[in-house]
């Protein structure tokens, strides 16, 4: 099983600054358009240099460095003394309304390869370029935000039930409260490190920063002549596998370029069996995930309507228990076309109305007793399968690698 294990995190003075004002969300939601406006919130928000910009220099990645190690000189950034652990716990309203929390650690995660040595990846990955976050980790030597793991270890959420003050607290922009919790005592330490240290971690989100810290890791080794250092772990929150404390939301699917003649109902036919269309209008997008749960099924949006799509048992053979499964096997019978992934019914309805995709295919969540079979079982879901919903912010702690 992976090593877990505390660091001296680099945190802001709470002092000083506001976290509301200098967190940001994950580097890979941030549009342009938002991150100009995270950057005019505050001139240290974490987003300059998680997302950093050319300073005049030619190298946006030198210029983040150049920042980090100014913040922390003039004393904005502050290192804790002793290896600690950090507690992250969200409180939120989820899909449906509900209060929900989740609660979670930080620490240091073991790095191996996917699949290897009890860290176990969930989904396979659609190709992205490394090269960014590769130039970003050799520039600052610091991970700035975590890989979110899931653990499959009973007893990790009593763990995460503190007493006491949160070290920092705030609310985002999303309505959700974010509340940090430094662990030094030694016992609770322990009792950290060998809960989340026991069992399997499957990353659910951060899988190209995973293999990103991977390849620097290689990188650093070889230039210490294979000794041990900082490199070999990777900043990751780890929350307990488990109900209560995941929200679970589906990515659905965009499709264009299918030719102008083409029947999709037709094309789906052999594959789903859909009902009676309904009106593409506010009544039924109301009701149409429950309508989904209800009948099993995935739902089409086509600009003249809307239908359910009722997966055929006959064309399903050996393959997942999964609507992503189910619709990949579909869509790969078509015509060849593009794909995109979209968040939200809305979006979806939204595209396809203004004519940028010819249809769009709604999903269902993905359980989470399927993403911990898949897991054990050691096979992946296809690409973009889960989003894993709040996703923790950058800026609450981060971790040195020099």
């Amino acid at each position: 099983m992976p090593r877990f294990e505390p660091f001296s995190g680099i945190r802001y003075d709470t002092e000083r600054v506001s976290l509301a004002d200098v967190t940001a969300p994950p580097y890979d939601v941030i549009s342009a358009d938002e991150r100009a406006r995270l950057a005019a919130r505050s001139p240290v928000n974490v987003v300059r240099i998680d997302l950093p910009e050319d300073d005049g220099t030619g190298d946006r990645y030198q210029a983040a460095a150049r920042t980090l190690e100014r913040w922390r000189r003039e004393g904005v950034l502050v290192a804790d003394e002793e290896p600690s652990f950090y507690v992250h716990r969200m409180g939120y309203h989820d899909s449906r309304g509900r209060a929900r929390q989740t609660a979670g650690v930080i620490g240091a995660l073991e790095l191996v390869r996917p699949g290897a040595g009890g860290v176990l990846p969930h989904e396979r990955t659609t190709p992205k370029a490394r090269t960014d976050r590769l130039q970003l980790l050799r520039a600052c030597r610091a991970n700035l935000s975590a890989v979110w793991g899931l653990s499959l270890a009973p007893g990790l959420v009593s763990l995460c039930e503190l007493p006491g003050a949160p070290v920092g607290r705030f609310t985002d922009d999303a309505g959700v409260h974010h509340r940090l919790y430094r662990i030094s005592e030694p016992a609770v330490v322990e009792a950290l490190a060998d809960t989340v240290s026991s069992a399997p971690v499957i990353i659910a989100d951060g899988h190209h920063r995973f293999e990103t810290s991977l390849a620097y890791r290689d990188e650093r080794r070889d230039g210490a002549g294979g000794n041990p250092g900082p490199y070999d772990l990777v900043m990751t929150y780890v929350v307990e596998l488990t109900e209560s404390q995941l929200d679970v939301l589906p990515i659905h699917r965009l499709v264009d370029g299918l030719p102008r003649a083409i029947d999709v109902l037709e094309a789906l036919a052999p594959f789903f069996d859909a009902g009676s269309s309904t009106p593409l209008d506010d009544a039924a997008l109301a009701t149409i995930t429950d309508r989904m749960a209800e009948a099993g099924a995935l739902a089409l949006v086509l600009p003249e309507g809307l239908w359910l799509l009722h997966p055929r048992a006959e064309a399903f053979g050996g393959v997942d228990d999964l609507d992503s499964a189910r619709l990949d096997l579909a869509l790969a019978a078509l015509p060849p076309h593009g794909l995109a992934y979209q968040h939200g019914v809305d979006n979806v309805v939204r595209e396809v109305r203004a004519g940028h995709a010819d249809a769009g295919v709604l999903l269902r969540p993905a359980s989470v007793s399927q993403i911990a079979a898949t897991a054990h079982d050691h096979r992946l879901m296809p690409p973009k399968s889960t989003f894993f919903a709040p996703k923790p912010c950058t800026g609450l702690v981060l971790r040195d690698l020099s």
